[in-house]
């Protein structure tokens, strides 16, 4: 297993967990519910844990490489860059320009597009 420096791990080591807090917030701020905020902090509580089991695994299996990799990264969005752990080069965007990330674009999009539709889907629940 290769440990990347590179792509989204220059702006931080946790990307889905960093994007599900970043969600939750939003979701919770918008929506203003208690159950909105109930299950949004369950939700950061599961992704701070997965950070700290993540890296703790990662240091137990690979040792001194993941500490290399560790001093390199963040776990706050940017935080290595500005601390100047990290260099974002000047052609940093064709790190991604690949597959995965077009795949994410695309279904992040298109979950942003169907909100209409699944409120209105929701509305038709007769609970």
């Amino acid at each position: 297993m290769h440990l990347w420096e590179t792509g989204v791990m220059r702006i931080t080591r946790h990307p889905q967990a960093v994007g599900q807090v970043m969600w939750c917030t939003a979701h919770s701020a918008w929506l203003g519910s208690s159950t909105a905020l109930a299950a949004s902090s369950v939700l950061v509580a599961h992704h701070l844990f997965s950070m700290w089991h993540g890296d703790a695994r990662l240091e137990k299996k690979h040792g001194a490489a993941f500490e290399a990799m560790k001093e390199k990264t963040s776990i706050m969005p940017f935080q290595a860059i500005i601390e100047g752990r990290q260099i974002l080069p000047d052609d940093y965007y064709k790190e991604f320009l690949r597959g995965p990330y077009a795949l994410v674009v695309f279904g992040t999009l298109s979950a942003y597009y169907a909100h209409p539709y699944m409120m209105a889907g929701a509305a038709m629940l007769h609970w």
